[in-house]
């Protein structure tokens, strides 16, 4: 991807992302993680390569949760499966499924100022959930909540992953997210962004919070961050 004032954001890219996959992205700032994001949703045309996905089924997940605030919670979660036409009853049951997944059931008639950060990403998530879909892209979704928060919704995620087995690819400065969540983690480089390391992960789900405290979490940890570091050179 090169850019109309010369920047040449990313190069040489390539990877694949199963169903059943959780990939995550790590790079330096400025990387392209979220401009591949963006080529993948379809917000950006590459400016040479091929991508293959299907856009028409995607679940996007911003670093805001963008949730309109002169609707409830439930009116918000609503909101994809209604701009498709989905029946109203059906779309309601989708709903509420999706808001008992995310655990914020009994929030269902707040406004979004009303809520915490953590739970205003909750309903996000929830609100992509209720179209289904087999692709779910995150663009750092909670850089901007506190270290409790933020473990919280990881573990929330990691669940959903397992419960709809969809093909996730998530971008993140954060190698302990990274590797808490991931099925396979890639390490790109200082731009123009290549792929310059991939690690499976080994860790069977569910997850439990205390991995995070395992000698060979932290082991992996410090071998992405490695690679890491040489990324910036």
């Amino acid at each position: 991807m090169v850019f109309p004032d010369g920047t040449e954001a990313v190069r040489d890219v390539s990877f694949r992302v199963d169903r059943d996959e959780f990939v995550t992205i790590v790079g330096p700032s400025g990387c392209g993680k979220s401009t591949l994001l963006k080529i993948a949703s379809g917000l950006l045309d590459p400016t040479s390569g091929h991508v293959a996905i299907d856009r028409d089924h995607v679940g996007y997940v911003f670093q805001d949760a963008t949730l309109l605030p002169w609707r409830t919670v439930r009116q918000n979660v609503e909101l994809l499966a209604e701009l498709r036409d989905v029946p109203r009853a059906e779309r309601r049951r989708r709903a509420q499924e999706a808001i008992d997944l995310v655990g914020i059931s009994g929030f269902e008639d707040h406004y979004p100022k009303s809520l915490s950060g953590g739970m205003r990403m909750r309903a996000s998530l929830a609100r992509s959930l209720t179209l289904k879909p087999p692709v779910f892209l995150f663009d750092e979704p909670f850089g901007a909540v506190d270290e409790i928060t933020r473990e919280h919704l990881n573990d929330q995620t990691q669940l959903l992953f397992r419960a709809e087995r969809f093909a996730g690819l998530f971008i993140t400065h954060s190698i302990g997210e990274a590797v808490f969540m991931s099925t396979r983690v890639i390490v790109m480089s200082a731009r123009p962004g290549r792929v310059v390391a991939e690690f499976e992960i080994p860790f069977d789900y569910p997850r439990p919070a205390e991995l995070r405290f395992d000698p060979a979490f932290a082991t992996l940890s410090g071998e992405i961050s490695r690679e890491l570091r040489g990324g910036h050179r």
